[in-house]
């Protein structure tokens, strides 16, 4: 019977032996994981596993450094999303933002997030979202697209959860105004 190693073991034998077993391992513990979040981004299963696959390959093959200090599952994120966001960029970015907030819960009050719905039938979308800073696009990403908590896109950006709740307040006002 063998012990189970650690995250940060099986990365470094990964990295450093090339081990295909502790590269299984992590593999075994992650994969699921990340599929499912990023089903939550994407509903086409087979750009999910490709993603996926490519996540891992990414790892394997030594592109993607892992720093001691951080979450294993926040770094695979990291890559994942960034590769789904590679994978989904041939669609239309109205389209994409379209689906999520479609997925989103309907309140009494109309959000931030609502407004940018109907934005899409009325205003210009895709111009508000381009006039927007790329770390407020980041912000919106997280929050609203991936539905992350605030924590969470914290980790993900590698910002403080203040800046992620100031930023995310200032891409909304600015949406609200340029949809308005």
């Amino acid at each position: 019977m063998s012990e189970t190693r650690s995250d940060g073991e099986l990365l470094r034998a990964v990295a450093a032996d090339a081990d295909r077993r502790a590269f299984e391992e992590l593999y075994r513990r992650y994969a699921p994981w990340l599929t499912a979040r990023l089903r939550g981004r994407c509903a086409d299963p087979g750009v999910v596993d490709d993603v996926v696959q490519e996540t891992f390959l990414a790892v394997w093959r030594g592109g993607a450094r892992y720093r001691e200090d951080g979450d294993v599952a926040g770094w695979l994120w990291r890559i994942g999303s960034r590769r789904l966001i590679d994978a989904l960029r041939g669609d239309g970015a109205r389209g994409r933002l379209r689906q999520a907030l479609a997925r989103l819960r309907h309140r009494d009050e109309a959000s931030a997030e609502d407004r940018v719905l109907a934005g899409v039938e009325h205003g210009d979308l895709a111009g508000a979202l381009v006039r927007l800073s790329p770390e407020l696009r980041a912000v919106l990403q997280a929050t609203v697209v991936d539905g992350l908590t605030t924590r969470e896109a914290a980790v993900l950006l590698g910002i403080p959860p203040g800046t992620v709740k100031t930023r995310a307040m200032r891409a909304r006002r600015q949406l609200r105004e340029a949809l308005a």
